[in-house]
């Protein structure tokens, strides 16, 4: 191991608390969202709720996506590649648990972003709670491989 991979390794070690970190808000948010449930109405707090709930899934998609991933990709010597092929190299890999998931989490994250009405992102939590739980499987996937190489404990 060069002292490039020695560096890659202690930044993935930083990028993997902060995800650890993200995940356990979020799963907090989770937990707090489905007790509001689905309504006609919500109340600011609600609303606000629901906000928090989609900022921490895209903190915690970006984390793991463009820092987690792509440290890793970085690691094993692969050159650049489009999110698509990155995604289904990594299943291919065992890195990740399925692809399609991770593409669709990407998606829905950009689709938070662009997304400008309260309402609007309210209607997308069931998803958002499911691609949640899609997410994690792929985080505990990607640890399991990390762990395998002593890159993470």
């Amino acid at each position: 191991m060069n002292t490039n991979d020695e560096k890659l390794i202690s930044l993935l070690q930083t990028e993997w608390q902060l995800l650890d970190a993200s995940v356990v808000t979020l799963i907090q948010s989770v937990e707090k969202c489905e007790l509001i449930g689905v309504k006609l109405n919500y109340t600011f707090e609600e609303q606000e709720s629901f906000d928090s709930l989609t900022s921490k899934f895209n903190r915690s998609s970006d984390l793991f996506t463009q820092k987690i991933i792509r440290t890793v990709w970085i690691l094993l010597h692969e050159s650049h590649v489009p999110f698509i092929d990155l995604m289904n190299m990594m299943e291919k890999l065992g890195i990740i648990k399925n692809a399609n998931q991770m593409i669709a989490i990407r998606d829905m994250r950009n689709q938070i972003a662009h997304e400008y009405i309260p309402e609007a992102l309210c209607e997308l939590i069931p998803e958002v709670i499911e691609m949640i739980e899609q997410l994690v499987e792929n985080i505990r996937c990607c640890h399991v491989f990390l762990s395998e190489r002593q890159w993470i404990k």
